[in-house]
C-alpha cells in the first residue's frame, strides 16, 4: 500500500546527492578534501543543517566496526532506509555454522572436485569489501576435509581495500598453508583491475585477460605467486598490487591450473557488482562478449547470488541479503516519478543497488535512467571523470519539471582517491564541489529541497597512518592509501521551503563524529518527498521545523 502523505509537506521536487568517497576526515594535509578548494561545500558546512553520518561497520550491516563501508554497501543503505545484514556479515556467519557446507550448492561443488580440480577465484587480501581471505582459507580446509584432493587458487591482488603494495602479507602464508596439502598450489593471477574483476561492462578486455590467464594458463610464467608479485615490484617501483600484470605459475613448463572439464570453480568474492561478468563468461552458452575460445564445462558456483533478476550465477554458497520495499518501491507506488544518473562507474549503484538489489525499473512508467560512459583510463589521468557531464543531466531533468525525485552520484572521490594519488584526488573533489555549486544554483531556481551525503570516506584519508595518527614514511614519502576511510560522511540539507528541519539530536551529535548510520538517508528522503516513512525503517534526520516566533 502507498504510504500515508505527510500533511503540509510540500510537494517540490527533492535532488539526492551522492558524493562518492567524500567523508569527513582529520581536516589536515593528509585530507584531500581539507585541502581541496571547496567554497560550496565549506559554505553548506558553516551555515546550512547538517550532521555526520556513520558509513562503516555495523551501522551499515557489515561484521564489525573495523570494517569499511564501500558504494554497494551504501547505496543498499540508502535504498533500504534500514540497516540489512551485508554479503561480509553474511558468509561470516554462514562459515560459522558451517550452513554455507551442508548447502547444496557446495556439495555440488564438492563432487565434482572429487573427480578433477577445485580452483577458487577472488581476491586475496582482508579488505572485506569484494571478499576476506579468511573466507577463502576456510573453503580450502573445509574442500580438503571432504576428499578434495586437487586445489588451485587464482588469486587477483587489491591494493584498492587495503594498502597499496600488501599483496605478499597475504600471498606468501597462503602458498604456506596450500604447500601443506597434497596437491594444492596459486595458479594464476594479477591485480584486480588489470584482469577478471570489471563492472558494469565497462571494460570486457579486463574479464577477457582474466579468463585467458585463469581458464587457459596463458600469461608470463613464474615459480609461484610470491616470486611473481616480487619480480613486478622490482621491475617497476611505481606499479601497486591492483595494477599488477597477469601471471600463470608453471612447474615444468607447463601451467599447473589449466581449467578443465569436470572441474569445479567458486568465485569466493561475496560482494556482486564485480563478479557478475566473469561468472557470465563461465555460465551463458550464448555469449557475444569476447571471444572465449574453449569453454570448460564446470560446476560453478559464486560465494552468493550477484544479481537476483538475472539468477547470476545460477549456483551460489550463501544466500544474498534481503531487501524488500525500497525506497524507490514507496516512491513508485505514491505515483512519484524519478530521475537517476551516474557514469558507469557507479550507475549500477544508484540504480541496482539503490533498489535493493534489483535490475531494471521498479515502474518504467515512472523512472527515468541515464548513464553517462565513464571513460575507460586510470582516473588520476583525468580525475574530472564524468562530474560536469552528470550535473548536466541532473539539472535538465530538474528543469524539465518532469521529476519528483532525483538523484545522482559524482564518483571522483571513490574512484580517483583510490588511485592513492594525493594532487588528483584534490583536482577530483575540487570538480565534485564546483558541480555541486551549479546544481545548487538551478534546484533554487525551481525551488527544489537538495540532501547531499556520501556513500562513505575515501579522499578524506589520502595516507597510511600508524597507531599515533601519524603518517607512515617509507623512503622519505608518505605511503599512500588507497582504499576507504572508517571516517563519517556529511550530511547538508537545503530546504527553500523553510518546512523540514534537521533533527536537533543529530545535529547535536554531529561534533561526536555522528550518531546515525547512513542508512536514515531512506527514511529522510520519503519525508521530504511528503510520505510518512514506513514503521520498518530507521527514524529520518528531519523533522517539520518549529513555527517562528
Amino acid at each position: 500500500m502507498p504510504l500515508v502523505s505527510w500533511p503540509g509537506a510540500p510537494r517540490t521536487p527533492v535532488v539526492f546527492c551522492v558524493m562518492d568517497g567524500v567523508g569527513w576526515g582529520r581536516r589536515d594535509d593528509t585530507d584531500a578534501v581539507f585541502v581541496a578548494d571547496t567554497p560550496v561545500l565549506d559554505r553548506l558546512m558553516s551555515e546550512a543543517p547538517h550532521c555526520l553520518l556513520v558509513a562503516h561497520g555495523r551501522a551499515v550491516g557489515l561484521p564489525s566496526d573495523a570494517d569499511m563501508g564501500n558504494s554497494e554497501v551504501g547505496h543498499n543503505a540508502f535504498g533500504a532506509g534500514r540497516v540489512v545484514d551485508q554479503g561480509a556479515k553474511l558468509v561470516d556467519e554462514a562459515l560459522r555454522t558451517g550452513g554455507l557446507y551442508a548447502g547444496r550448492a557446495w556439495q555440488e561443488v564438492v563432487a565434482a572436485a572429487r573427480g578433477g580440480a577445485l580452483h577458487l577465484i577472488g581476491l586475496v587480501s582482508d579488505g572485506n569489501v569484494h571478499s576476506h581471505v579468511a573466507h577463502l582459507r576456510a573453503l580450502i580446509r573445509a574442500a580438503a576435509a571432504a576428499g578434495v584432493g586437487r586445489i588451485r587458487v587464482h588469486a587477483l591482488t587489491d591494493g584498492r581495500d587495503v594498502s597499496a603494495r600488501s599483496a605478499l602479507s597475504w600471498i606468501l602464508p597462503l602458498e604456506a598453508e596450500l604447500d601443506s596439502l597434497p596437491d594444492a598450489r596459486i595458479a594464476s593471477g594479477g591485480g584486480r583491475m588489470r584482469l577478471t574483476m570489471d563492472r558494469y561492462e565497462a571494460d570486457w578486455e579486463m574479464v577477457a585477460r582474466g579468463w585467458r590467464t585463469h581458464v587457459e594458463g596463458e600469461g608470463r610464467r613464474f615459480a609461484s605467486a610470491g616470486e611473481a608479485i616480487q619480480t613486478f615490484y622490482e621491475e617497476d617501483p611505481a606499479v601497486d598490487d591492483q595494477w599488477l600484470p597477469a601471471f600463470v605459475v608453471a612447474r615444468d613448463g607447463s601451467p599447473v591450473g589449466i581449467i578443465q572439464d569436470g572441474d569445479a570453480v567458486v568465485l569466493f568474492n561475496f560482494r556482486g557488482d564485480r563478479a557478475i561478468e566473469i561468472s557470465r563468461a563461465f555460465e551463458e552458452d550464448e555469449f557475444p562478449c569476447f571471444e572465449r575460445g574453449r569453454r570448460p564445462r564446470v560446476t560453478y558456483a559464486g560465494m552468493m547470488e550477484y544479481d537476483g533478476d538475472r539468477h547470476i550465477p545460477s549456483r551460489f554458497l550463501v544466500e544474498p541479503p534481503t531487501l524488500e520495499h525500497p525506497v524507490g518501491e514507496h516512491l513508485c507506488e505514491a505515483g512519484r516519478r524519478s530521475f537517476a544518473v551516474s557514469e558507469t562507474q557507479k550507475f549500477g549503484h544508484v540504480t541496482y543497488f539503490f533498489n535493493g538489489n534489483r535490475s531494471g525499473r521498479i515502474d518504467p512508467s515512472l523512472e527515468e535512467y541515464v548513464e553517462i560512459p565513464s571513460d575507460n583510463v586510470q582516473f588520476q589521468t583525468a580525475p574530472a571523470m564524468q562530474a560536469e557531464r552528470i550535473t548536466d543531466a541532473m539539472i535538465a531533468a530538474l528543469r524539465s519539471g518532469q521529476y519528483d525525485h532525483l538523484r545522482l552520484n559524482w564518483a571522483n572521490g571513490d574512484m580517483v582517491g583510490h588511485s592513492g594519488d594525493f594532487a588528483a584526488t584534490v583536482q577530483g573533489v575540487e570538480v565534485v564541489d564546483r558541480c555541486l555549486g551549479r546544481l545548487l544554483d538551478a534546484a533554487k531556481d525551481v525551488g527544489a529541497i537538495v540532501l547531499i551525503t556520501a556513500d562513505h570516506g575515501n579522499a578524506d584519508e589520502m595516507f597510511e597512518l600508524d597507531k599515533s595518527g601519524a603518517p607512515v614514511v617509507v623512503g622519505g614519502h608518505r605511503k599512500p592509501r588507497t582504499s576507504h576511510s572508517l571516517n563519517p560522511v556529511p550530511c547538508v540539507l537545503v530546504d527553500p521551503t523553510g518546512f523540514w528541519a534537521l533533527d536537533p539530536r543529530e545535529a547535536d551529535a554531529a561534533a561526536a563524529g555522528g550518531r546515525a548510520g547512513i542508512a536514515s538517508i531512506g527514511p529522510t528522503l520519503l519525508a521530504l518527498a511528503g510520505l510518512y516513512p514506513p514503521d520498518t525503517m530507521v527514524p529520518a534526520l528531519v523533522v517539520p521545523a518549529r513555527p517562528r516566533a
